[in-house]
This record gives C-alpha cells, structure tokens and sequence, in this order.
C-alpha cells in the first residue's frame, strides 16, 4: 500500500499525522509535546485515544489550517510501523529542529 504520509495543524491546534487520501486524512495519529525531567519528548497516538486504541477514522481536509512542508522520515516511519506492527527500522526519531527528543508517554507510541 503506497502511503502520502503529511503532518498537519488542524483549527484546533493539533498536530497530526496522517495518510491522505483525497482530500481526507486517513487513519490520523496525533502527536502531542510532553515535557518531562530530561526535556521535551513527542508521543504519537492514535487519533482517538484513549477511547480507540488504533489509528483509524478520516478527517476532512477542511479541518487543516496548516501543512507543513516536510515531515520528518523518522516521524514517517514511525508512522508506518504503528499502522502494521512491523519495524523498519532500529533508529530514533530526532525532532530536534522541533523542540522535541523523541520518547514515550502513557500509552505512547515510543519514537525514541
């Protein structure tokens, strides 16, 4: 399945993940700063969580207010592992250009 993986800002501020389909985004995950002792760290999450524990759903293209040019390859594959449950690859995700050092939160997707 060939992904178009983007990251979004949505009018309510979040942070999204997705593969768009369309003009849809598909199977959202939001992904959300949580500062901790050794820093900032970025969770990905199901967009529906915690009620829903996997990444499904659409929404509309209508909700985004802002695309942003790239998205990261780590963020990416991150991205594709939580989808299929299978590793590509043993690396960390660096969001240092994004306040962020990668990590796990409660129920997180680990991206470090």
């Amino acid at each position: 399945m060939n992904y178009d993986i983007r990251l979004v800002k949505l009018v309510s501020g979040e942070m999204v993940v997705g593969n768009f389909v369309g003009s849809d985004i598909e199977e959202p995950a939001i992904l959300q700063a949580m500062p901790t002792q050794q820093g900032t760290q970025m969770i990905l999450l199901p967009y529906g969580y915690p009620f829903d524990q996997e990444m499904h759903g659409k929404i509309a293209q209508d909700h985004v207010l802002f695309e942003y040019k790239n998205c990261p390859e780590e963020l990416k594959t991150k991205y594709i592992e939580a989808k299929t449950n299978i590793s590509l690859s043993s690396g960390g995700l660096d969001l240092s250009g994004m306040g962020g050092t990668g990590g796990m939160g409660g129920g997180g997707l680990d991206l470090g």
